[in-house]
């Protein structure tokens, strides 16, 4: 009876070994395979035969060989190895990854060790970093180009403002004129301030890092607004305001500026011909959150046909000269980079309202 059993035992371990997906290996201190089951083979294409008749080492990716010798030495030292992994090459020449288990058995000079195919999952984390790498390059790149093209526009604007320093306005008689230079010499002193911010922010800027401050959006957009001032004046558009629900909010001064001067200046570039056109911005606190909202009553546009395109980069609804799809990508850009939310709704002849929710 205690034969069967023993017999029974070995029988069903045989077959366990046999016909399991994993691979199974024992190997010698030698540097030699005792035993290897069918899938070992299958996988690398040798016969059981061929791979106990060679040493484990020419089975081995040779850049692999020296760091899995050493910890080879671990195992024979009676350390057990866990999740080790290394490359093998298969008949053809293929190269697989393994991911090793292996227990020693001192006293018999044995090694008993179960490895996984790992070699898809290598090849995504592999792809996964070129990508990642690719696209951290073109990051770095743009990040040149774009602090490249602020620096150097820097330039011609302080040459702009010196011409205004030198120009000696006590000789123009023609109040239009002096307006018209005024607003020229403000609108260029608000460039050189932008340009100044953007080369700032890119110098600081990381993509784990955004810098903030305490910012009045109040203050914020009475600077923008001055910038378009020849804009509104030409529109001929009122613009109210109101935040008394608040004024204060902790927010990078770039892209509040960005998100202003692109809502602002589409109000004003799809207005309605023949109607003033009314730009009203305001705050409120809704269900416990901090909204801006940007209201107008210009164009509009159909809001169940482009409401999966309105924030796409050179999305356009509009048969404009100017339009160019790229102000509402960077306003939601801008915004969910800060952790907001933003809401659109819309229609034809009737104007556009943004919501823009900010983190809490």
């Amino acid at each position: 009876m205690k034969d069967k059993k023993a017999l029974s035992h070995q029988y069903w371990t045989e077959v366990f070994f046999d016909i399991s997906a994993d691979l199974f290996f024992i190997a010698g201190y030698d540097g030699y395979f005792k035993k290897v089951n069918p899938s070992v083979c299958k996988l690398l294409g040798y016969t059981e035969e061929e791979l106990l008749s060679q040493p484990i080492n020419s089975f081995i990716y040779p850049d692999d060989l020296e760091r899995t010798n050493q910890m080879r030495a671990l195992v024979k030292n009676g350390e057990p190895l866990l999740d080790f992994e290394n490359r093998y090459l298969t008949k053809n020449g293929d190269t697989v990854w393994l991911a090793w288990t292996s227990m020693p058995h001192f006293e018999h000079g044995l090694v008993y060790a179960i490895a996984k195919d790992v070699t898809y999952r290598k090849k995504i984390e592999e792809e996964r970093n070129k990508l990642l790498t690719n696209l951290k390059k073109i990051n770095q790149d743009l990040k040149k180009i774009t602090y490249t093209a602020s620096h150097d526009l820097r330039s011609p604007v302080n040459n702009l403002l010196s011409v205004f320093e030198l120009l000696d306005v006590s000789k123009i008689d023609d109040s239009e004129t002096l307006e018209l230079i005024e607003i020229l010499k403000i609108t260029s002193n608000s460039l050189k301030e932008t340009l100044n911010s953007y080369v700032d922010n890119i110098g600081h800027q990381d993509h784990l890092h955004i810098m903030v401050e305490e910012l009045s959006l109040s203050q914020t957009v009475q600077k923008v607004l001055q910038s378009v001032q020849s804009q509104i004046n030409e529109a001929k558009v009122t613009v109210n305001l109101n935040f008394e629900a608040f004024d204060a909010v902790s927010y990078n001064r770039v892209y509040l500026e960005s998100i202003f001067i692109n809502l602002i200046t589409n109000a004003i570039k799809y207005r309605q011909p023949g109607i003033i056109p009314v730009i009203a911005i305001s705050t409120r606190i809704k269900h416990g959150v901090r909204q801006l909202v940007v209201s107008d009553n210009g164009c509009g546009f159909d809001i169940d046909k482009v409401k999966n395109k309105i924030f796409g980069l050179h999305q356009t609804f509009h048969e404009h000269k100017d339009s160019h799809g790229i102000g509402l990508y960077l306003v939601y850009n801008h915004v969910m980079d800060m952790g907001g939310q933003i809401e659109v709704n819309s229609e034809i002849g009737k104007g556009t309202n943004f919501v823009i929710s900010f983190k809490a």
